[in-house]
């Protein structure tokens, strides 16, 4: 039977070993991260007598408690989220505007700007010359220095540009015909029909704000500004703020002082910071590989 599907080509060996090789990657890029989540429900002390890995033995959600307690951790989202929606908007309309003028046709000096534009992309100044830099534009310890540095990707520019360059000229024409400047076709014509590549462009914008930390432990010194990010990298290489965090949990609740470790707490802030992009980016993932294709050569 399995040989008369196989010669009728509904299954071949080559589609059962690819399946077989995708669910044992599936398994071994998952599994971490449910290793995360299983020990952030399980009982600290009783997590620490090994033996947890495929579900919590004892469950609780005194380690999420211990977590939400600290107040910095919703400064942390708080700041995150801002700089998300701002980064992400701010960065996608000044990009998109740098596209749509290097595609335009009648662009002076246009040879001469992409060059330079290009060289951006492979070579930089260096940490330190960047950092005297952001001091220099007074945007250290501030909440610009997320948003003024990040406004203009390379990458992402020549993402637009390509989609750019395949929409119709004669749209343009038109339009001016009818008496519309630049600005306005920009905005009414171009924008509208760029609605794909924007989507993929702010998707890879939106992750990559949410995941950098760098830029808050180099540019800011407020613990008011610091990131989601940040705020995790501390509770994992420093064991006194996961013990802190504990501590302040076990005086609101004294049950939970028997309950919770360290390390439960460490497991609890990694899950909290990681689950909402991986909870999202499933069904967004279809964008980032269009965004990936968009403006492509087409056979």
């Amino acid at each position: 039977m399995m040989e008369e599907i196989r010669k009728a080509g509904k299954i071949k060996p080559f589609d059962v070993i690819d399946v077989l090789i995708m669910i044992l990657f599936i398994l071994i890029m998952a599994y971490p991260l449910w290793f995360i989540v299983v020990g952030a429900f399980n009982e600290g002390k009783d997590y620490m007598r090994g033996g947890v890995y495929l579900w919590p033995r004892v469950w609780t959600l005194d380690n999420f408690k211990a977590v939400f307690r600290d107040k910095s951790i919703l400064n942390s989202f708080a700041v995150t989220i801002a700089k998300c929606a701002v980064g992400t908007v701010t960065s996608v309309l000044f990009t998109c505007l740098v596209s749509y003028g290097l595609c335009r046709p009648n662009l002076k000096f246009k040879k001469v700007y992409i060059p330079f534009i290009m060289f951006t992309m492979f070579f930089g100044g260096g940490l330190i010359p960047y950092f005297l830099l952001i001091r220099g534009l007074h945007l250290y310890n501030t909440f610009w220095v997320y948003i003024i540095p990040s406004l203009f990707n390379v990458w992402n520019m020549i993402i637009i540009q390509s989609f750019m360059r395949e929409l119709p000229e004669a749209l343009n024409e038109s339009a001016k015909m009818d008496g519309a400047g630049e600005y306005r076709i920009f905005l009414q014509i171009i924008l509208p029909l760029s609605k794909p590549v924007i989507a993929a462009i702010s998707l890879f914008t939106i992750v990559g704000h949410w995941n950098s930390y760098f830029d808050s432990m180099m540019y800011t010194a407020d613990a008011s500004l610091q990131t989601i990010q940040l705020y995790l990298k501390k509770v994992i290489t420093d064991p006194s703020v996961a013990a802190g965090m504990g501590a302040t949990a076990a005086r609101v609740v004294p049950d939970a002082a028997a309950k919770i470790t360290a390390q439960s707490v460490k497991l609890a802030a990694m899950a909290v910071t990681a689950l909402p992009v991986v909870a999202v980016y499933p069904f967004l993932q279809k964008y980032f590989v269009k965004g990936m294709t968009i403006g492509a050569v087409k056979g």
